[in-house]
């Protein structure tokens, strides 16, 4: 029986790019640009003596930089996600970035594989873009949950707050200096804006629309009404904390319920792949007898769609809209 080690060291150099792209992002700004500080960012370039308007110019520019690269050709599929996650990496160098982790990519397919080159270059270039767009979607999605998390505390803080008589823009300040990142960032860039003449409830929204979360639209639609109407925007706000709440969890209700299914898709998504995977290690000459037959290229094109398919299909019966 014979073995052959280049599926595993195609594996092995995609997860070694992902590595490298965290280390890379880790190395150019620091532990403050992770989420998990109990210090938000914010804070700690305050602390190491930027002015308040300088803080403000660089986390504005981080914050709507991506969304102005949609226009760069390819990168407007990555711009929404590498918004939601505040890349600080700037579109052009996230392009740059992928370059260079498609040469390490080659480099590796290079002295680790006997492929032709046609597809050590195609590989390298799907590792590249691949493993940026993974790191990037796992940084959004991560930075989203942390925020719906943090937000219901966040505004029973602000009523707290309006209840001992701060104004609404003071208790937004108190949220920025208490909360970790990621929503104390966020939200001292809001009090800092306000500071500077622009409107709470403009701010929120902006910021609502810009992370695409509902709960967040809530939150600039009742401060908005507050302004306009008038009203006891502290009672409003604990009502709003309830539901925020209530519905936060509802969803970890509902993902708890699918959790199985979602298991159970994965399984039966990745099975085939791992099993191709593992048959060309053991047995690399496994196909060898129908390869050369008129039905194998129309046959693994069919496979490939079911897969595909499948992907969808179990992704969808397990997508539940609340």
């Amino acid at each position: 029986m014979t073995f052959s080690a280049q599926p595993v060291i195609y594996i092995v150099i995609f997860l070694a790019v992902l590595f490298l792209v965290e280390g890379i992002y880790l190395t150019v700004f620091g532990r403050s640009i992770s989420l998990n500080s109990r210090v938000n960012r914010r804070l700690e370039m305050l602390e190491k003596g930027k002015a308040r308007d300088q803080v403000l110019e660089q986390l504005r520019k981080e914050m709507g930089q991506h969304l102005k690269g949609r226009q760069i050709p390819l990168y407007s599929l990555l711009a929404t996600k590498a918004q939601k996650a505040n890349i600080a990496f700037t579109p052009q160098q996230l392009i740059l970035l992928m370059g260079g982790l498609g040469a390490v990519a080659f480099a590796g397919l290079t002295f680790g594989t006997s492929a032709a080159a046609p597809v050590r270059i195609v590989c390298a270039l799907a590792m590249g873009i691949g493993g940026v767009y993974v790191w990037i979607d796992r940084k959004a999605k991560k930075r989203l949950a942390l925020i719906e998390e943090q937000l219901p505390d966040a505004v029973d803080l602000m009523v707290r707050s309006l209840r001992v008589g701060h104004p609404f823009s003071s208790a937004i300040g108190i949220v920025a200096r208490e909360v970790p990142d990621p929503l104390g960032t966020e939200m001292g860039v809001i009090a800092d804006e306000s500071a500077y003449g622009r409107d709470v409830g403009e701010a929120l929204k902006s910021m609502a629309e810009r992370l695409d979360m509902q709960d967040l639209r809530f939150l600039a639609v009742a401060v908005t009404i507050q302004q306009q109407s008038g009203g006891n925007l502290a009672e409003v706000l604990q009502g709003l904390s309830k539901v925020i709440r209530a519905r936060f969890k509802l969803f970890r209700r509902v993902k708890a319920i699918t959790a199985e299914a979602k298991w159970s898709g994965v399984f039966l998504s990745g099975f085939p792949i791992v099993a191709l995977v593992m048959i060309n290690v053991i047995q690399p000459n496994y196909y060898d007898d129908v390869k050369t037959t008129a039905y194998f290229i129309p046959a693994c094109l069919i496979v490939a769609a079911f897969l595909i398919a499948n992907v969808f299909v179990m992704r969808a019966l397990v997508n539940i809209k609340v």
